[in-house]
C-alpha cells in the first residue's frame, strides 16, 4: 500500500505537493520552499545483520558515534542494493520514513520529533507529503533519540 493511501485509510490530515525530480532531500525541500529541519530524509544502516531506518532533518547528518551508544552496536550504512531490495516499490533514496512497514526498526532523530509538521518522501523522487509529526509518531510509533548532528 502507498503511503498517500495509508494515510487516508488512518484518517491522517496532509498535503501532497509534487515537484522536479530531486535526489538529495535538502535540494527536494529547497524544491518547495521548506526548510530543512523539517524534511525527514532516512538512512538505512545495517548492525550487524538487522537493518535499521534512521529519520533525520535533510539539514543534518548520522552521528555515528550517537548511534552507536543508541543501538548498542556500531553501524554502517546499507548499500543501494539492499535499499532497493528492502523497499520494493520505491526510488532508491526516496524511502518513505515508515520502517515499520518494511519490517524495519524506526529510530527518529530527536530534533525532527520536536517538529509540529514534518515532510516526508512518498516513495519517489517527485512528490512530498507534509503532516503533523503527532500523526506519523502515531502510526510508525518510532523510538527518538539523539543521532544526529549538524552537516559540517
Amino acid at each position: 500500500m502507498g503511503i498517500v493511501d495509508y494515510l487516508n485509510e488512518n484518517g491522517v490530515d496532509f498535503t501532497v505537493m509534487h515537484h522536479d525530480e530531486y535526489y538529495t532531500a535538502q535540494e527536494e525541500a529547497a524544491a518547495q520552499g521548506l526548510s530543512g529541519h523539517i524534511f525527514a530524509k532516512t538512512v538505512l544502516v545495517r548492525v550487524g545483520d538487522e537493518h535499521v531506518l534512521l529519520v533525520l532533518p535533510a539539514s543534518q547528518r548520522v552521528d555515528f558515534e550517537r548511534l552507536a551508544s543508541v543501538l548498542g552496536a556500531k553501524a554502517e550504512m546499507a548499500g543501494e542494493k539492499e535499499m532497493a531490495a528492502l523497499f520494493e516499490g520505491c526510488d532508491v533514496g526516496a524511502e518513505p520514513p515508515f520502517g515499520s512497514h518494511y519490517g524495519l526498526r524506526t529510530v527518529v532523530d530527536e530534533d525532527l520529533a520536536a517538529q509540529e509538521r514534518i515532510a516526508i518522501r512518498a516513495g519517489t523522487h517527485t512528490e512530498v507529503v507534509l503532516l503533523a509529526y503527532a500523526d506519523y509518531a502515531r502510526l510508525e510509533q518510532p523510538e527518538v533519540a539523539d543521532i544526529a548532528a549538524p552537516e559540517a
